[in-house]
């Protein structure tokens, strides 16, 4: 593919019986779950361990460890901050079509021998499905990779102002923020955590990369893959340890130049409101990036597509255990399309096989930490006390081994 062509979305992999690419994938699951490794910080290109450590486990069988991990401490996350600032006037004379070949090299990577690796970390890590971790884990962050790519190379031209004078040339030049950015990324989804420090160092930008303490496995497969890829050292820097502490570092740097955040509401406030406070002792003025979670729901027509809702509540709730910022939570449905096709749901609903993502078949695995599993079983109990709720289907749940909760459906008389 020519840098100037348009890309392509990264096809979908099946994973069907007798497939190659199953058979590579069950081989490398195997092989991941078989050893523990160790995760450290990565600082100007160099692992540090620092003997802090905690355990990263699976969700559905959280009695196996798959790595021990090195927190970054109060000198690990300065150094880090450091790093990047140091390493961002080679990454700029670099220039743009060199940084776009390094990360387009790693969609190459990721669509071919990465792939099962990556798919294989995230099912493990996260307990998402198969099909789930190909979406992720593979295919979307190989389109942001090559997609910003592409974007990148146009922004000179498309930016250029429309008019200049008789006898004037006028013309915009693209910079860089000027400073480094701190990336703070979620554990739902593998190529949001790529995606988050790499889209700033496409265009000349230095990151440090703070991933959520759920997910630091799959995420140091990402970032082992940038760097095969060639990325330079300091360019993008991996922080495992307390946001918390990771931010109040990075705020008291003068060079901080920027937020790019997936996460929580109340996080994202209070990082904002801490930013603000720290605004006098910063160079410039850090622009800010961040997607927080919600409660999205569905609302029904009277004459809507009854087998299309059915599937779109089944898929919206229930994938990755409705571990999604576009998950669907509420569904307001009117009484006489209830009446015609909730049983339909519920019969679908009860069908849907929940277990060990290691088995192809399971639609469904476990939450990804016991505090999701006592939030989640917390609501279903106080819908089971409360008057204007019914449980029509699920409502069980079971950690002893996994965290796992069956798919539920709460009917409720009260919109509100």
């Amino acid at each position: 593919m020519s840098s100037s062509s348009h890309p392509d979305n990264e096809p979908i992999f099946d994973y069907a019986p007798g497939e190659d690419a199953r058979t590579s994938l069950q081989s490398e699951i195997d092989r991941q779950m078989s050893e523990v490794v160790e995760i450290p910080c990565l600082i100007n290109g160099e692992e540090v361990y620092t003997g802090t450590t905690t355990t990263q486990v699976m969700p559905h069988d959280h009695g196996h460890v798959l790595a021990k991990v090195h927190l970054a401490g109060a000198e690990e996350m300065s150094a880090a901050c450091e790093a990047a600032i140091n390493a961002q006037e080679e990454w700029i004379d670099m220039g743009l079509e060199s940084r776009c070949a390094i990360f387009e090299r790693a969609a190459d990577l990721l669509s071919g021998t990465w792939r099962a690796k990556a798919n294989a970390a995230t099912m493990l890590n996260q307990s998402k499905t198969v099909f789930q971790a190909e979406i992720d884990a593979a295919c979307e962050l190989i389109d942001f990779w090559r997609f910003n790519a592409y974007y990148a190379r146009r922004f000179h031209s498309d930016l250029q102002p429309l008019i200049s004078p008789q006898g004037v040339v006028n013309s915009t030049d693209v910079r860089p923020l000027e400073g480094f950015v701190l990336a703070v990324t979620p554990f739902n989804f593998t190529s949001i955590a790529g995606n988050l420090p790499s889209a700033p160092a496409i265009v000349g930008c230095t990151s440090v990369w703070k991933p959520s303490r759920n997910c630091y496995y799959s995420n140091w497969v990402i970032m082992q893959l940038m760097m095969e890829a060639g990325l330079p050292p300091g360019v993008i820097n991996f922080l495992p340890g307390s946001g918390s502490e990771i931010a109040a570092v990075a705020l008291s740097n003068p060079d901080l130049a920027g937020v790019h955040f997936t996460g929580s509401t109340p996080t994202f406030r209070t990082l904002w409101q801490n930013l603000s406070t720290a605004l006098p002792s910063l160079r410039g003025y850090p622009r800010i990036v961040g997607e927080t979670g919600g409660k999205d729901f569905v609302v029904a027509h009277p004459d809507c597509d009854e087998q299309a809702l059915l599937v779109a509540l089944l898929r919206g709730a229930f994938e990755f255990q409705g571990q999604k910022c576009s998950a669907a939570s509420r569904a307001y449905i009117p009484h006489s399309v209830w009446a015609r096709m909730g049983d339909s749901l519920i019969s679908e609903t009860e069908s849907i096989m929940m277990g060990d993502p290691r088995d192809f078949t399971n639609f469904m695995s476990a939450v990804i930490d016991q505090r999701a599993f006592d939030k989640i079983t917390g609501y279903i109990a106080r819908a089971r006390e409360d008057p204007a709720c019914e449980i029509v289907t699920g409502g069980g749940s079971d950690d002893s081994k996994g965290w796992f909760i069956e798919p539920t459906i709460i009917v409720s008389s009260n919109p509100r």
